[in-house]
């Protein structure tokens, strides 16, 4: 399974590529969003691939994001989706505007793509609504590596997970993103001698 292709670009037309990568030239599928973006012959490309397999073929489908490859995926995994109506959505809209759309439920937005209709843009909303949920759902139970962290030393110190979760929650929202470890455990602990 191929998933992943850097090499010279040989060719491209609107829709596809060729790539050449170890004398090998491999032809890709690629949403109007790459194309723009991934330059001329003779560049040095990288593609991040999703290789579909059917009964008849083998084709491979290349993005230059790997946000684009996640809502290829999320799209082929829709009920009457397939590779190529998911990678002509994908050419309509990008795929933060097609998040964005779903979850305000802008049917007519996403209708707007050539071959989506009422009914499919419906069945392409319902079900990624639900996998974006469940996304945030992992998200937000995971939490930030900083988070994580600012809870192990404070736990560390004899806290309790409860209340260490609660101020490091307050002191991440006091601070920017980005904030020094030390400074954010300085203000959890400055807010936990408070109580």
């Amino acid at each position: 399974m191929i998933a992943y292709l850097k090499g010279t670009l040989v060719r491209k037309t609107p829709g596809h590529v060729v790539v050449e990568t170890g004398g090998v030239g491999f032809a890709a599928a690629v949403p109007v969003s790459s194309y723009a973006s991934i330059g001329e012959a003779g560049a040095t490309v990288e593609l991040h691939v999703h290789t579909h397999v059917s009964d008849d073929a083998m084709a491979l489908y290349g993005f230059v994001t790997e946000d684009e490859k996640a809502m290829f995926l999320k799209l082929i995994g829709v009920s009457g989706i397939g590779p190529k109506l998911a990678m002509n959505v994908l050419s309509g809209i990008a795929p933060g505007d097609l998040e964005e759309a779903v979850r305000a439920g802008d049917l007519a937005r996403i209708s707007l793509v050539p071959g989506i209709g009422k009914k499919t843009a419906l069945r392409i909303t319902m079900e990624l609504q639900d996998k974006l949920e469940q996304k945030e759902k992992l998200l937000a139970a995971k939490g930030s590596p900083e988070k994580e962290d600012l809870l192990s030393a404070l736990q560390n110190m004899g806290f309790r997970r409860k209340e260490a979760e609660r101020v490091a929650d307050q002191a991440m929202a006091a601070n920017k993103p980005g904030t020094e470890f030390e400074k954010l455990l300085r203000d959890c602990l400055k807010r936990l001698a408070k109580i």
